[in-house]
This record gives structure tokens, sequence and C-alpha cells, in this order.
């Protein structure tokens, strides 16, 4: 029984995270993402976008277009309203909810040629994969082992880690009501609990992978997520 309830778990997760990838190639391919215009309106044009593509119209946790300067900013902050330039560095962070299921996707975009920018855009899809390599590699790491891996990562490609942690569960909408807010529930340093271990219900628990590297001195940053543990 437990098994069967793991599959449509993680096949209702893997069809969100599908739909959030259609909805991420679609903001492209409609040139949402563009030099002239401010973040808000941006964020505003990907909402009905999504509630025409698939009608949603609910999120469990804020919608972010973040651009330039902004993109320095992890997600508690709420910087001011930019207006995008024609040669920007762009990020997204977006969790819809299809039917009950949370998505959590995250996406860098590149406007122009710069090659600053465009080697962040890459080296945050590269690190991301190894760090999903090193949590499979692991049987037993916790939240705290993965966190300072996504650090050691920053430091490798050149980047500083922006953000105070490198993922969350995610699962059944609301899981933040379910789980809490506890540390535990966070790739976060202060995190010493096993990631594989079942929640409180006895149930395994979901992740997303986030990695934000930065650069203060560029006044650049950028941003990728996905699902960890769903193939």
């Amino acid at each position: 029984m437990m098994n069967q309830s793991l599959e449509k778990n993680h096949l209702s997760l893997r069809d969100a995270e599908k739909k959030a990838e259609e909805l991420f190639r679609a903001i492209e391919e409609k040139g949402i993402l563009r030099g002239g215009v401010t973040e808000k309106q941006i964020n505003q044009e990907i909402y009905e976008l999504a509630f025409h593509m698939f009608g949603i119209k609910k999120y469990w946790h804020k919608r972010i277009v973040r651009a330039g300067r902004n993109t320095l900013y992890p997600y508690r902050e709420n910087p001011p309203d930019l207006t995008v330039s024609e040669e920007d560095i762009i990020f997204l962070d977006f969790g819809p909810i299809f039917e009950d299921w949370e998505a959590d996707f995250g996406r860098t975009y590149v406007l122009g040629e710069d090659p600053m920018k465009i080697k962040l855009r890459n080296d945050l899809e590269q690190a991301w994969e190894e760090g999903k390599a090193f949590f499979q590699s692991n049987p037993t790491i916790t939240g705290s082992e993965l966190f300072a891996f996504a650090c050691d990562l920053a430091k490798k490609y050149g980047w500083e880690f922006g953000s105070p942690i490198a993922g969350h569960l995610i699962g059944e909408f609301p899981h933040e009501q379910v789980q809490g807010d506890e540390v535990e529930n966070y790739i976060h340093p202060d995190n010493p609990v096993p990631m594989r271990e079942p929640d409180k219900n006895g149930q395994p628990r979901d992740w997303i992978l986030e990695i934000h590297f930065i650069d203060r001195k560029l006044e650049i940053g950028g941003f990728f997520e996905q699902l960890l543990t769903v193939e």
C-alpha cells in the first residue's frame, strides 16, 4: 500500500512539474521576458498565461520575477519593482498548483550576450545536477550536508551562494500546513535530520533542490530549482 501511495504521489508531482516546464517554455516562446517593462508587468503577464494554459489561479508561494540587482535577493526579501533592461539577467520562481499538487520551478534567462551572465545561467543548471548526484550517492545525507555542498558548489564555479536555504519539502497542497515551518523541512545549515527519513506521519518526504548563485560586485544573481527526489 505504501509503495502504491508513493508512486501515486510521485506521478502527481511529476505531472505538476511537467506542466510547469510547459508554462516556462511558453513564457520564452511568447517573448514575455523582454526589456523596457517592469518585473511586476512580466509577473502579471505570466499569471495571465498560466490561467489561459491551465486555469491556474492558486500559487502556494508568492510569484517571483527578479531582474538586474534584484537577482541578488533571496526568496523572503521583497525588493522594489525594477524595469528590465535590454541586456538584463532575469530569474523566475513560481509555485503553481495543479489539481491540488504543488510544483516549484525556477529558471534563469539572459537578454543579450553578456558572457558573465551566460556563464552564470549555465553554471546554475550544471551545479544543480551535481547537487542531485551528491544527494543520490549519499543515502543518509542530511539537510545541512546538502546545504554545505551547495555552498561549496558556488565557490567551485566562482560565485557566492545567495540564499539561507538550498531547498525544501514539496507535496500535496498545502504541504506547509501539514509539515510546518521547522528547520528540518528545509535544506538548511541547521538541519541534522536525514532527508530520506519519513515525516511525522510515517510518510516519505519529497524535496525541491534550489541553487541561487550571486556576484555582489557585478550585481547579478541566478536561480535554478526543480524536483530532487522524483525522476
